[in-house]
C-alpha cells in the first residue's frame, strides 16, 4: 500500500502483509512525527467519513467531559458515612438536599427485595431501618439508573436495558465477591453498576459507524469488543477508566472496570475477575434459554481463580435475577 504523510507529504510504500485486514491503524511519520491513519480496503469508504486518530481521541475525550456527572449527593452522602461520628440525621440532610434522588431511594427502599414495602417514608427512617451500608447500595443503585436509563441505538440496547444488565451484574458482582472477598461486596456492588460507563462515551461514536461493526461483525466474525479496537483504537473497557476518573470513583473500582472484560491482565484483581464473571453471567440471564443450553462465555482459569464452579454459575445466575426482578420495576416508576 502506498500512503503518503500529510505533515512533509514524503510517500512510503508498505507491503500489504504488514498491515491488519480488519482495523485501522495509526502510525507517526519517521520524518515529521505526523500520525499517519491506515484504513485497510473495504472500510476506506465509510471510514474516510469520519474523524481518525488524534482528531477521534480528542473528539472522545470531549465527549466524556460532556457526560452527565455523578450525582454530587454520593460522594457528600459517602463522606458523612466513613464520618464514625456522623448520624442518621446527618445523612438524612445531605440527601434530601437532591429531591429526585432521594424520591427513588424511598421507592428502593420499600421493593420486595428489601423487605420494606410501604413501610419507609422518609429518609431518616430508611437510615435506621436499613442501616447505613444497605442506604449506600441503594443510593448508588438510585443515581446510576439515571445514567444509564437511556436508549443505545449504537449498542442496540433499548432505554432500560443497559440499566437491567448494569444491575444483574451488580448483584452478581456482589454475590461472588461476597463468597470469596466479603470486604469487596458493597465496591463490587458499585463497580457492577458502573462497569459499561465506557459505553455511554463511546456511544455516539459506534451509533455513526453502524455500517463499519455491522461488516466486521457479521462478515468478519469479530466480536463487539475486537470491532470497537479495530475501528475506534479502544475498547469500552480502556475509555471507561476516563469515565472513571471523571466520576471521580476509587481507584480500586476504575481498575476492575477497565479489566473487567480480560481479568487475567488486572495482576490477580479479585474485583476484576468477579465483574467479569458476573458480566458473562448477566449476559446468559438476558436470554430466553437454560443454563445447560448456554456457553458461558467465562476466560480460561477465571472460575478456578475464585474457587468457582459451573454449578456456582448456576446458581449465582438465578439469585441474580431473582434480585432484579424484585428491584427493577420499583426503580424504573
Amino acid at each position: 500500500m502506498k500512503i503518503e504523510c500529510s505533515g512533509c507529504h514524503k510517500k512510503y510504500n508498505i507491503p500489504d502483509e504488514k498491515l491488519p485486514k480488519d482495523k485501522t491503524v495509526n502510525l507517526k511519520c519517521p520524518v515529521c512525527q505526523t500520525l499517519i491513519t491506515i484504513t485497510p480496503p473495504g472500510l476506506d469508504d465509510e471510514a474516510s467519513k469520519f474523524a481518525t486518530g488524534e482528531a477521534l481521541q480528542k473528539a472522545i475525550v470531549k465527549g466524556i467531559k460532556d457526560l452527565p456527572p455523578m450525582p454530587q449527593v454520593i460522594f457528600k452522602a459517602r463522606k458523612v458515612m466513613a464520618n464514625p461520628n456522623s448520624s442518621f440525621q446527618d445523612l438524612a440532610i445531605v440527601l434530601i438536599t437532591d429531591q429526585a434522588i432521594a424520591a427513588k431511594v424511598l421507592k428502593i427502599a420499600n421493593s420486595p427485595f428489601y423487605g420494606l414495602s410501604g413501610t419507609v417514608s422518609t429518609i431518616q427512617q430508611a437510615s435506621v431501618v436499613l442501616g447505613q451500608k444497605t442506604l449506600s447500595e441503594i443510593l448508588t443503585m438510585a443515581s446510576t439508573s439515571q445514567l444509564l436509563d437511556k436508549t443505545m441505538p449504537g449498542y442496540g440496547m433499548d432505554p432500560g436495558e443497559l440499566w437491567r444488565h448494569s444491575l444483574l451484574v451488580a448483584f452478581g458482582a456482589r454475590i461472588i465477591t461476597g463468597r470469596v472477598r466479603p470486604h469487596l461486596a458493597e465496591d463490587a456492588f458499585a463497580a457492577g453498576l458502573t462497569h459499561d460507563a465506557g459505553k455511554l462515551a463511546l456511544e455516539p461514536y459506534v451509533a455513526e459507524r453502524s455500517g463499519m461493526f455491522r461488516r466486521l461483525m457479521g462478515e468478519r466474525g469479530l466480536s463487539f469488543l475486537e470491532a470497537e479496537k479495530a475501528i475506534l483504537g479502544f475498547d469500552h473497557c480502556e475509555i471507561a477508566g476516563e469515565v472513571c476518573k471523571a466520576w471521580k470513583m476509587p481507584e480500586n473500582m476504575t481498575n476492575a472496570i477497565r479489566f473487567h472484560h480480560y481479568p487475567s491482565r488486572s495482576n490477580g484483581d479479585h474485583l476484576a475477575y468477579a465483574l467479569h464473571i458476573a458480566d458473562s453471567l448477566a449476559f446468559n440471564c438476558s436470554l430466553e434459554f437454560s443454563m445447560d443450553e448456554l456457553e458461558i462465555k467465562i476466560e480460561d482459569g477465571a472460575l478456578e481463580f475464585l474457587n468457582m464452579s459451573q454449578e456456582d454459575t448456576i446458581k449465582i445466575s438465578s439469585m441474580m435475577t431473582e434480585s432484579v426482578q424484585k428491584t427493577t420495576d420499583t426503580v424504573q416508576q
